[in-house]
């Protein structure tokens, strides 16, 4: 054999080596990168602001609702809100009692201070997973001023008649209109019992004296709303937006109760239902 061809063949080989070698080493890489990727959290922004709207006011709350999965488990979700970088107007907040959830929705009201200037504010929702991996998102909103004194109108449709007696089993229902001259921020109906003496002020969706029938703060047209809503005597879990257990404070016992609907606007003034009477055997 030729000596050059000899010498050719092995530079040939040596060549083609090197490539599969080069090829092999990207693939790897990018495989790490892949892998890298994929076991990040993944955050997907629903809602932002009252009806998706990417408008908050000042001296109210800001509306933010995201799916979040996190393969490994979330350790840690932060929201930051802020202008331009550098600006010293920044809304920072954690929440750290979703660690170890790895599929949820992620539902909170931020508090926009009232000396909030208006303008264009950045949203960054971060998620940090039990590895240490991380996502963050990022949206904009309109911060705005608000001024508005009148609370929202409740009329109820159809409801128990006074002193209806349930028992065991049966449905308690209640349904109505509720609108507002700007726009909705929530509503809640609570069974309360009657002995406990509750303001309606007091009466909250994460007050566990109160039986929850309905709590939202999500409206199709913020401005008007029809609503109903139920609970059968001896359910095991109440109709919050996240359900819990009737149990412990608010367990089921025989008695006198009233339904109450409480409604708020964007600007936080609530409207009161009357209360409506029934009585409970258990």
């Amino acid at each position: 054999m030729n000596s050059n061809y000899l010498e050719y063949s092995i530079m040939k080989t040596t060549f083609r080596t090197l490539i599969l070698i080069f090829i092999a080493s990207g693939l790897l890489l990018l495989a790490s990168c892949g892998d890298d990727d994929f076991l990040k959290p993944v955050i997907t922004i629903s809602e932002l602001g009252l009806g998706d709207s990417r408008v908050a006011y000042a001296g109210t709350d800001l509306h933010i609702e995201a799916e979040i999965e996190a393969a490994a488990g979330i350790n840690m979700i932060s929201v930051e809100i802020h202008q331009e970088e550098g600006s010293s107007d920044e809304i920072e907040v954690e929440y750290d009692e979703f660690s170890g959830l790895k599929n949820m929705t992620f539902h909170k009201h931020i508090e926009i201070p009232a000396e909030t200037p208006t303008g264009t504010y950045h949203v960054h929702v971060t998620v940090t997973d039990l590895e240490g991996y991380q996502t963050t998102v990022e949206d904009e909103i309109e911060i705005e001023e608000l001024t508005d004194e009148e609370a929202p109108e409740i009329i109820i449709s159809s409801a128990p008649e006074s002193g209806m007696s349930f028992s065991s089993g049966e449905t308690i229902s209640i349904s109505g209109t509720i609108t507002d001259n700007i726009s909705l921020a929530g509503i809640l109906v609570a069974l309360v019992y009657e002995s406990d003496n509750i303001a309606d002020t007091d009466v909250a969706g994460d007050n566990t004296s109160v039986i929850v029938m309905l709590h939202t703060h999500d409206f199709d047209d913020p401005d008007e709303t029809e609503f109903s809503a139920s609970i059968e005597v001896g359910a095991e879990n109440d109709n919050n937006m996240t359900p819990a257990a009737i149990e412990g404070d608010n367990a089921w016992k025989s008695g006198n109760y009233y339904i109450l609907v409480k409604s708020k606007d964007v600007k936080a003034n609530w409207a009161y239902s009357n209360h409506y009477q029934l009585t409970v055997n258990y």
